[in-house]
């Protein structure tokens, strides 16, 4: 026994583990921080610094395409869509509110937010419907933006419904994916003094707040990114930013629409992650995540993960199809190919 052990222990992690990086390339290198990402037309769409958009062709890697939606040098970290446009808001007061038609890629500002504290860490847009979040106004609630016809005509929205947040809590603008929506219901994670999960169907102004056992209690801690494949089944990733290695309470999921959370593979993960996304058609069973410093994987609805690359410097990713990943981050857009 004592010799077969080991190679039991080694053929179970083979079974768990099957994913491997068939290849890493860079498709796309420029002076650019990205933090979101679109697909669309066969082709991956980005916003990020320096007020930049474009496109590279996931087909033709040399077809590319790069505008500037500003003379102003703005840092975009939230992208979205719907069928005939994309939308953009910069970070930092004033914020604007930029819509791309996808035919020509003529662009205009469609709203402006002008409030000294505006700061917009997330959108998201489909159909006629829009939601953009940022940072607590004066009384402690997230400065909310909707639309509802299609991402023309924004306005900013006091929700008396909105639960307030406790001092020190907010949200971070990291890969514009600590927001999320599944069959008509939303979900937004929060970090800082709390950690929390807001939740509403789209067509209601009632949101829930629930608890969370995540990480929380300092500025740069909490939840990063969130998504869910079903109704019931997301999953919280996030951590420490001022503590990369640090991987306690980091990673979390539910099975209950967002209710209540369980801390998966605390102490044992690669720590802190910006960006999580579900494999397409997989339900929530494989998941692939990424931080500053790793890309990981789990194929058992997150409860253990694998670090199946150190390759540094990645923010956001996007699943293209369901053995390819696109990353985006530091001076570079990269096809991840997956084997299983």
């Amino acid at each position: 026994m004592k010799k077969l052990l080991p190679f039991l222990f080694s053929f179970l992690g083979i079974l768990t583990f099957s994913q491997q990086v068939e290849s890493l390339t860079t498709i796309l290198n420029d002076k650019i921080s990205i933090r979101a990402l679109e697909l669309y037309d066969g082709k991956v769409w980005y916003s990020g610094t320096d007020s930049k958009f474009g496109f590279v062709d996931l087909k033709n890697f040399n077809n590319q395409k790069q505008i500037k939606l500003s003379e102003k040098k703005l840092q975009f970290r939230t992208l979205a869509q719907n069928k005939e446009s994309f939308f953009a808001i910069n970070i930092e007061s004033p914020a604007y509110f930029f819509k791309i038609d996808k035919k020509d890629l003529v662009y205009k500002i469609v709203h402006t937010d002008t409030t000294k504290t505006a700061f917009y860490d997330a959108l998201l847009v489909y159909n006629k419907f829009g939601i953009a979040f940022g940072d607590p106004d004066p009384t402690q609630k997230l400065n909310l933006a909707f639309s509802v016809d299609g991402g023309s005509k924004w306005t900013s929205c006091d929700c008396k419904n909105w639960p307030k947040l406790e001092k020190g809590e907010a949200a971070f603008a990291a890969s514009n994916t600590n927001i999320s929506n599944y069959a008509g219901r939303l979900w937004i994670a929060t970090g800082g003094k709390k950690s929390r999960i807001y939740k509403k169907r789209a067509i209601s102004c009632k949101w829930d707040v629930y608890e969370t056992p995540f990480i929380q209690g300092e500025s740069s801690q909490g939840i990063y990114s969130i998504d869910f494949g079903s109704k019931k089944f997301g999953v919280a990733v996030g951590g420490d930013y001022t503590k990369q290695d640090a991987n306690a309470n980091n990673i979390a999921t539910t099975i209950d629409g967002g209710k209540t959370w369980q801390i998966q593979a605390s102490g044992k993960n690669a720590g802190y992650t910006t960006c999580v996304k579900i494999k397409p058609n997989s339900k929530g069973k494989e998941i692939i995540s990424i931080g500053d410093q790793h890309i990981s994987y789990s194929s058992d609805f997150g409860k253990t993960w694998n670090k199946i690359s150190d390759e540094k410097g990645f923010f956001v990713c996007k699943w293209v199809d369901e053995n390819t990943v696109i990353l985006a981050g530091k001076d570079k857009i990269s096809l991840l190919k997956l084997k299983f």
